[in-house]
Formats: C-alpha cells, sequence, structure tokens
C-alpha cells in the first residue's frame, strides 16, 4: 500500500511538473493569439491583458491592407510542402542506397556527407547566390527548393533508420523480380513512415520558418514569404506601435505551424503503432 502511494505520489509529480511546464511554453502563444483579437483602446501589458472585452478582428484586416496576406501565404506554402517532399524523398532514396547497396568508395562518400555538418549553412550563402544569380532564379521561389533539395541531416537520419530494415527483406523482393525504385517505392517507404513523419515535421517547421534564404534571394514583396514579410511591417504607426496588427500577422505564422506539427505527431505514433502491431 505505502508503495502504491509512493509510486502515485511521484507519478503526480511528474505530470504537475510537465504541465507547468507546458503551460510555461504555451502562455506566450496563446497570450499572443488574443492580443491579436483585441482592440488598440484595451490594454496590452500586465495580468489584464489576457482579458479581452471587445474582441474584434479589426486587426486581420488592417493586417490584409498593409500586406498582400494571401500572396505571401501561398509562397510560404509551395515552398514548405514542395521543399518538404522532395527533401523527403530524395533524403530517404540516398539514405536508402547508402544503406542498403554496397559501391565503391561508399563509406568515404558517406563520412563525406556527414562532415558536411560540421559547416554553418549561411559559410555556402554568397556562393549559392552566385549560382542562383547565374541560373536566372533570384526572385524566383524555387531558389527556395532546389539548393536544399537534399540535406546531410536529412540523409543520415534516413540512412539510420533504413540500416534497421532487415537486408532479407530487400533480397527477397529482389528474388521475386522486384527492381532496385520499386523496393525503394515499395517496400523502404512503407517500413520507415514513422522515420518519414518525424523528419517531415522538423522540415515543415524549418521551411515554414525560414527567414535568412528568402531574404537573401526573393527581391519583391509579391514574392516574399509569410515569415519574411511579417517581419517587415512598420514598427510604428504615427505616434504608437501596432502591436495589435503585428501579433496579428505573428499568429497568422505560428498558428497553423503549430497544428500541422500536433498532426504529424499524431501520424507518427499511428505510424509506429501499425509497425509494432505488423512486426
Amino acid at each position: 500500500m505505502q508503495y502504491k502511494n509512493k509510486q502515485f505520489i511521484q507519478s503526480f509529480g511528474v505530470h504537475l511538473l510537465l504541465i507547468s511546464i507546458s503551460l510555461i511554453c504555451v502562455l506566450p502563444i496563446l497570450w499572443m493569439c488574443l492580443i491579436a483579437v483585441k482592440p488598440a483602446s484595451e490594454t496590452m501589458s500586465g495580468f489584464h491583458s489576457i482579458v479581452i472585452l471587445n474582441p474584434t478582428f479589426e486587426n486581420f484586416t488592417k493586417l490584409f491592407k498593409m500586406i498582400p496576406v494571401w500572396q505571401n501565404t501561398y509562397n510560404s506554402v509551395f515552398t514548405t510542402i514542395l521543399g518538404t517532399v522532395t527533401a523527403l524523398f530524395f533524403c530517404a532514396l540516398a539514405g536508402f542506397a547508402f544503406a542498403k547497396y554496397k559501391f565503391p568508395g561508399r563509406n568515404f562518400l558517406f563520412y563525406f556527407v556527414i562532415a558536411t555538418m560540421l559547416v554553418p549553412p549561411e559559410v555556402g550563402a554568397v556562393p549559392l547566390f552566385i549560382i542562383m544569380k547565374k541560373i536566372n532564379l533570384i526572385n524566383s521561389l524555387w531558389s527556395l527548393v532546389i539548393p536544399r533539395i537534399a540535406t546531410a541531416v536529412g540523409i543520415f537520419y534516413m540512412h539510420q533508420y533504413i540500416s534497421d530494415v532487415p537486408d532479407e527483406l530487400v533480397e527477397a523482393s529482389k528474388i521475386d523480380g522486384c527492381r532496385d525504385f520499386g523496393i525503394f517505392m515499395k517496400i523502404i517507404l512503407p517500413v520507415i513512415k514513422p522515420a518519414l513523419a518525424s523528419w517531415a515535421a522538423v522540415t515543415l517547421i524549418a521551411r515554414w520558418n525560414d527567414f535568412f534564404w528568402p531574404l537573401l534571394y526573393l527581391r519583391k514583396q509579391a514574392k516574399y514569404t509569410l515569415m519574411v514579410t511579417i517581419s517587415l511591417l512598420p514598427v510604428s504607426e504615427g505616434l504608437s506601435t501596432p502591436w495589435p496588427v503585428i501579433l496579428a500577422g505573428t499568429t497568422l505564422v505560428i498558428v497553423p505551424i503549430v497544428v500541422l506539427y500536433l498532426i504529424l505527431q499524431t501520424l507518427q505514433k499511428a505510424g509506429m503503432m501499425a509497425g509494432a502491431v505488423k512486426g
């Protein structure tokens, strides 16, 4: 009985700690969403800021008048989805080749790819800008997709996951007459769904929140992603800073990716459970 009480107290303490940490993390996002629907005449500081007397969508209306929200949102969605899909496909394909095929220089090439993780991406900003300029992709959304069509981190992650797939499964597919690309599409990809979901969540968040590369490659506001155009909102409007409008734009940036991450996390858990049941 005492053991059960002690176990209950420990479990309660751990859950209380985790709930407290979660609330601390969620509170700024909640405060931001509340300010976004408050009129500028109400207080925006202190504990009274969470009380909304007259909720309004006027801040969002002003935001849509100040910047081309729909066009910028399309740019963000296009580069995020296309960049994520291509990164997943090519990282998984490269990871499959490194994990399941033996060819001259495989280990050297793999370790060379891993070594590039030590180089900060910003180091290649100037060479990449020159390349994008020579192939006429400056101020094009494709400049945000093509240079990162595969990453060293993604290849390494997929390689480690695919290495755990039994070699016998690949050999049996070859005996049945399945070609290399067919093995990748029909055997490997269904097996590594949890890894794909995990890497998709990471890549989606990184591409959606991307700021440096769009600011470097894009020149016109109509081509900006939502993250860049929100950061360029005027910090002053007359004698005051339009914080409700700025936070309304920030809400449009943050809330969709949080919801999408929760959905992908659910899919990841479902994939892991399905794999466990099949195993």
